[in-house]
């Protein structure tokens, strides 16, 4: 099984540690149940499979999506906290009883809630410390809506552009190296964005908030100052964490294009959020290092 396993490995990479990582996973799992072995197994195919595609630790896209991860779960945490609290304010608002709309729900509108509701619990977990049950539990849900995007379209936006920006932050959040998880203060300012990008539409749904949040601005605009924020705490040149952003950013800046399609300044508008982050934090640097 070992010699299998390490011809996922890239041809260099086996050439030169194939032998030491056989001999310590034979080492490790000597005496094990073969269940425990097999989990091993997989680990160190896990591991094989980042380093041919060079996202292990060690190698820049390791570490890029390493900062990429908790933001995007923050994205997918306020997108589904969004189609939650609009749902709520809907059961709320309606004369009928709640129970009685709750019975005549459909099926596949109950179900897209609950996905919602996954990715929403799982982000919350995953962001206070818990990382692998967190996830476990968000990539349930956003491999739900995949499935029910691309099968039932008319659930989301009647198109393929949710499933696909559901499936892409699974494969961000997945892409997270095993060593590089989140600390605490990465996941705390990942979950003030959440926290934050969410808000203001809890207040618009309730009357007491003024200003549209249709465009998904608001939280673009939070993810890039968190962004800027993360790069200067480091004291960064804010390429990394802008680029981190930017991915974590594409489901609100490719949902904002179905919102009005035919006024096009939103959306460009929502484009250049980011770079002018990334410009502003690189000036700032800039004065700093003079000073």
């Amino acid at each position: 099984m070992i010699d299998r396993v390490l011809r996922l490995y890239p041809a260099g990479y086996r050439s030169a540690y194939g032998e030491e990582i056989a001999d310590v996973h034979r080492e490790m799992t000597s005496g094990l149940p073969r269940a425990a072995r097999l989990r091993a197994d997989a680990d160190l195919a896990g591991h094989a499979l980042r380093v041919r595609l060079r996202l292990d630790s060690a190698s820049p896209g390791g570490r890029f999506f390493a900062l990429v991860a908790p933001f995007a779960l923050a994205v997918a945490a306020v997108g589904d906290g969004l189609v939650l609290t609009r749902w709520y304010a809907g059961l709320v608002r309606s004369p009928a009883p709640a129970w009685l709309q709750l019975t005549h729900t459909d099926a596949l509108w109950g179900l897209h809630q609950l996905f919602a509701a996954l990715v929403c619990v799982g982000a919350v977990v995953a962001l206070s410390g818990r990382w692998v049950p967190g996830v476990a539990v968000a990539a349930c849900g956003l491999l739900g809506e995949a499935v029910q995007g691309t099968l039932a379209p008319e659930v989301t936006d009647g198109s393929l552009l949710a499933p696909a920006m559901a499936l892409l932050t699974l494969a961000s959040v997945l892409a997270c190296p095993v060593d590089r998880r989140p600390g605490r203060e990465l996941s705390a300012v990942a979950g003030t964005v959440a926290a934050v990008g969410w808000f203001p539409v809890v207040a618009l749904e309730a009357g007491a908030f003024g200003v549209t949040t249709d465009y998904g601005a608001w939280p673009v605009l939070v993810l890039a100052a968190a962004a800027a924020t993360v790069a200067l705490r480091r004291r960064s040149s804010g390429v990394r964490e802008t680029g981190a952003a930017a991915v974590a950013a594409l489901p609100l800046v490719t949902g904002a294009s179905t919102w009005a399609p035919d006024d096009p300044w939103p959306f460009v508008g929502l484009l250049l959020v980011l770079p002018l982050a990334g410009a502003l934090t690189a000036g700032v640097r800039a004065v700093r290092r003079r000073r």
